[in-house]
């Protein structure tokens, strides 16, 4: 254990001379000032996990020694116990370790739970989006965070390098005339559409920075890791299903939601009706679509048609080339909210938020005649730079975080 943690110091040693961006995620200072002895990180790949772990060590004030970062997907933590690593490194000074990939490492639930419970160092993990923890008595011992692709308030900044604010839900629907008016006068040409339609295909995922070329390639590798490695991993699917997910993502690109029906859907793919839920869980779960029911269901198994989105409009280009204008603009709306929101679709309007908002999205001719006498309701319009009344630009909806 010894060497393997010497190991581990010289590969920590080499990464730290790496150069760290800058730029911190929206959830970068909450996580720095987390009380917690274990807070955990998850979300989906190539979204900067990575990046906001070392952030944390480079902002301790810890000494050099006292700090650690591991990747759990090195081979030479394979056959190795975490708490056995973990408690050798505080035995030697250790008081903070960052640990990467943390659903590679053998038992990792239960191996954190013993660092939790015999162990006194602060650990920060991060975990893909479909990582379960199935132990109630665990999940109450940490602090867990939520990393989401970049939004539209934050590839401004990194594209622009400016500094812009994001806003509650409640502040956007009562003050977006102003809100919108002041962000686009922040920007140096004051043109938002054109900012709004380039992200809708690049640059949710921070390595768009990295080589812009290569965007649409990486979101590809990106999705084939998470399908061959994450899922195959995290619930035993065997390879050859994996081509069964990727056909149902492809079906889910090419169709507008409210087609979706399952029968027309198992049939497309070529799955029965239980596995197809199975793996609509498994592509939820790891952030690859998103699953919408009615709002009905609340309340009874009432009989509709679940509505089916791929997580990101960024995701459609690495997926098929013909898509729908109004799933693409649904995908972009759901998406941004659903990150601290709750969602269902309704007979009319589009979506139902937090069981109070009804919105419909649509153009910017869009009109209120199938909402018009709902309370709260709104129309979310595209090609809108400012709104007014009750009609809100749906770009508007990239600065909730």
């Amino acid at each position: 254990m010894i060497r393997v943690l010497e190991n581990a110091k010289r590969l920590y040693a080499l990464k730290r001379n790496q150069k760290l961006p800058a730029y911190k995620r929206y959830i970068f200072d909450d996580l720095h000032r987390s009380p917690a002895k274990i807070t955990a990180i998850y979300g989906s790949r190539g979204i900067g996990k990575t990046t906001t772990l070392m952030q944390l060590l480079q902002r301790s004030d810890l000494p050099e020694s006292s700090k650690l970062y591991i990747s759990c997907d090195h081979a030479m933590f394979q056959d190795i116990s975490l708490f056995e690593f973990v408690d050798e490194f505080s035995k030697k000074g250790g008081e903070l370790i960052c640990i990467d990939e943390v659903h590679e490492a053998l038992n990792f639930e239960q191996e954190l739970k013993s660092i939790y419970d015999f162990l006194d160092i602060k650990v920060y993990f991060t975990g893909s989006s479909a990582l379960h923890l199935t132990s109630p008595d665990f999940a109450r011992r940490y602090s867990m965070y939520h990393l989401y692709p970049l939004s539209l308030r934050e590839y401004l900044e990194l594209t622009l390098d400016i500094s812009l604010h994001s806003y509650s839900l409640e502040t956007l629907l009562k003050d977006h005339e102003n809100i919108a008016g002041e962000i686009i006068q922040s920007l140096p040409d004051k043109k938002i559409l054109k900012f709004y339609t380039a992200f809708l295909k690049t640059g949710a995922y921070p390595f768009y920075f990295e080589d812009q070329s290569k965007y649409v390639d990486r979101m590809i590798e990106t999705m084939n890791m998470i399908l061959y490695t994450d899922l195959s991993r995290l619930f035993s699917i065997q390879p050859d299903k994996i081509d069964t997910l990727k056909k149902l993502l492809l079906a889910i690109c090419v169709s507008k939601p409210l087609e979706l029906s399952i029968e027309k859907l198992s049939s497309t793919v070529g799955i029965t009706k239980t596995t197809l839920y199975k793996y609509i869980s498994y592509l939820h779960d790891a952030e690859l679509i998103r699953h919408i029911t009615h709002e009905g269901k609340r309340f009874a198994a009432i009989k509709r048609p679940d509505k089916l989105y791929l997580a990101h409009t960024n995701l459609f280009g690495a997926l098929c080339l013909n898509s729908d204008a109004g799933t693409i603009r649904e995908t972009y709306f759901a998406a941004n909210v659903a990150a601290k929101h709750t969602l269902h679709y309704l007979d009319r309007g589009d979506f139902l938020v937090d069981e109070k908002y009804t919105v419909e999205i649509g153009g910017k001719n869009k009109s209120f005649g199938q909402i018009r006498d709902i309370p709260n309701s709104y129309v979310i319009a595209d090609d809108l730079e400012v709104g007014f009344g009750n009609k809100i630009p749906l770009w508007l909806f990239g600065f909730l975080y």
